[in-house]
């Protein structure tokens, strides 16, 4: 027999106090649960995603991860409903590496890399032997060091699949320095001991540093702006279909273009910056 509204609402009053909400919205096909790393990531589906889809008729729930492996575990067991807070590189990437059926659905406005310092104001004040961390999965590792190179600091073997880089693969690194690779969300709490960090704009965000205290930001390749994803079987179910909606209305635009906001710094994926953007209401 089916369930009153009643009793449906008690059982989920009962769940949410259990901590066993994701479990009831995996099962409900009006509520959409959103996996996020610390950062930016979550205020966006929050602030630019989340009214619009309330308005048609889901119940929103962000759940916050303080690692990129569990978003794309938890995403391909069904425990939660799409993520946002990895770029296409890493996606594909950890899908292949653990067999995952995980698609982007749609890139968004992503916040850049930075090469952060709290011991230098200038790139040439590096000395041989300066500590630089960055992040030390594959693909993150790799966009690591091709901002090295783009910065003039060291170059990469030139038969190297620049995508694919490890310290192994650097060429030359005239000034001598030292470059230790950290779990990314490390990377910040770094900056008192080390010369320097090339930390993801997630992850600087989360840690109070601005975007414009970088010494130097990255210039994002497409490959490297952040994505919504969601599994590949999902792609045509109605809630995906909404939530690409919504990233691509108005709506969500007037939120990202203004300026009283961090997104309005952040890079546009090309789609975007296609488009005319949206006055605020």
């Amino acid at each position: 027999m089916a369930l009153t509204h009643s009793i449906r609402a008690a059982l989920t009053v009962a769940l949410l106090a259990s901590g066993t909400s994701l479990a009831l919205a995996q099962s409900d096909p009006h509520t959409i649960v959103f996996g996020v790393a610390p950062g930016p990531y979550g205020d966006m589906v929050n602030q630019a995603i989340k009214p619009e889809l309330t308005k048609k008729g889901y119940n929103v729930v962000v759940r916050e991860f303080s690692d990129y492996v569990q978003p794309n575990l938890a995403l391909s067991n069904g425990s939660i409903d799409a993520n946002l807070f990895q770029h296409t590189l890493y996606l594909e990437k950890f899908s292949a590496d653990k067999g995952l059926k995980l698609t982007r659905l749609i890139t968004v406005p992503t916040a850049s890399m930075g090469f952060y310092s709290r011991k230098i104001t200038s790139l040439d004040q590096l000395k041989k032997g300066d500590v630089i961390t960055l992040s030390n999965d594959p693909t993150n590792l790799a966009r690591g060091l091709r901002f090295l190179q783009s910065l003039g600091l060291i170059t990469i073997k030139p038969n190297i699949d620049p995508t694919k880089a490890s310290e192994k693969d650097i060429q030359n690194n005239p000034r001598e320095l030292v470059f230790k690779p950290l779990e990314a969300a490390q990377l910040p709490r770094t900056l008192d001991s080390v010369t320097a960090s090339l930390v993801n704009g997630n992850f600087a965000i989360a840690a109070g540093l601005k975007l414009s205290s970088a010494l130097k930001l990255e210039t994002l390749d497409e490959n490297l702006k952040n994505v919504i994803a969601v599994r590949t079987d999902d792609l045509d179910k109605p809630f995906v279909k909404e939530i690409k909606a919504v990233v691509e209305s108005p709506a969500y635009a007037a939120v990202i273009n203004d300026p009283a906001t961090m997104f309005s710094q952040f890079q546009r994926p090309d789609w975007m910056t296609a488009q005319t953007p949206a006055p605020a209401k």
